[in-house]
């Protein structure tokens, strides 16, 4: 059984964690796969939108498989952070916009995908943990960007409390950690597909620039954080999308995006 599954339906890649039975937790193979998979989502310019989520009915996905964990293998790499690092989309920089499904409970190494992802959309069943601590093992990234996120006390409650508290989708969905809360698995994953079809109506070029933007909120200070945004709004003037979109609108038919980032006018 492939560890991820990789579909597209109208322009919109599902990746689907595939290894319910192990709580789809991330082993070596695993994570091989989601940076293949990341990199085609790049490339691949039939690909507009993605959405990433977990097979089986309990769990979205519980970390790092630890049965599985010595260092030198999988994620536990001697390396920069850059180099050993390459399974999230913020990780692998996709530049398209990344919906985080959360179908279960979410541990520890899964908490990657929602603090990388640019939405996150999640049933009501599900829970949020950090198990770190409990095995020895210190929680930093995943706790970065939760921090980033939730707040550094979301951070802080899951990061030391470990195994003894599991935060409920309602708080993360108050503390921001979740952006939009379905009653059930398969409706969170129906609004994800829906907000995912209808970013597929929408210019390419302007999203990433976009995404790239608002990112930098959580990277660069005032006054950094807006002369770079300004930057990324000037550059999409010379892309035919800056063109193409008032005229379509006037015209009132649909507009004809260009997918060629270094695409001009």
């Amino acid at each position: 059984m492939q560890p991820l599954t990789f579909e597209v339906e109208e322009g919109v890649a599902i990746l689907t964690l595939n290894r319910p039975a192990q709580g789809n937790a991330l082993n070596p193979e695993l994570l091989l796969a989601l940076e293949a998979a990341w990199a085609r989502v790049n490339q691949d310019a039939a690909i507009v939108a993605v959405i990433l989520t977990g097979a089986g009915e309990r769990h979205f996905c519980t970390g790092a498989d630890v049965g599985a964990l010595e260092v030198g293998v999988g994620g536990l790499q001697n390396q920069p952070y850059a180099a050993a690092n390459r399974f999230s989309p913020r990780m692998c920089q996709v530049t398209k916009p990344v919906i985080c499904c959360v179908n279960g409970l979410v541990n520890a190494g899964g908490l990657h995908f929602v603090a990388d992802s640019d939405i996150v959309v999640a049933c009501q069943g599900a829970q949020f943990m950090d198990t770190h601590v409990s095995v020895g093992q210190v929680s930093a990234l995943e706790s970065i960007g939760i921090a980033r996120r939730a707040g550094l006390g979301a951070a802080l409650l899951m990061g030391l409390a470990g195994k003894s508290y599991r935060m409920p989708a309602e708080r993360a969905y108050a503390l921001g950690m979740v952006d939009l809360l379905e009653p059930t698995a398969a409706e969170a994953l129906a609004r994800a597909k829906v907000l995912a079809r209808a970013m597929c109506a929408n210019s390419p070029q302007a999203m990433a620039l976009t995404k790239r933007a608002i990112w930098s909120a959580t990277e660069l200070s005032d006054p950094a954080a807006p002369v770079h945004g300004w930057e990324l709004l000037k550059s999409q003037w010379s892309h035919p999308d800056f063109e193409e979109g008032p005229k379509a609108f006037a015209e009132k038919r649909e507009p004809r995006w260009n997918p060629d980032p270094n695409a001009r006018r």
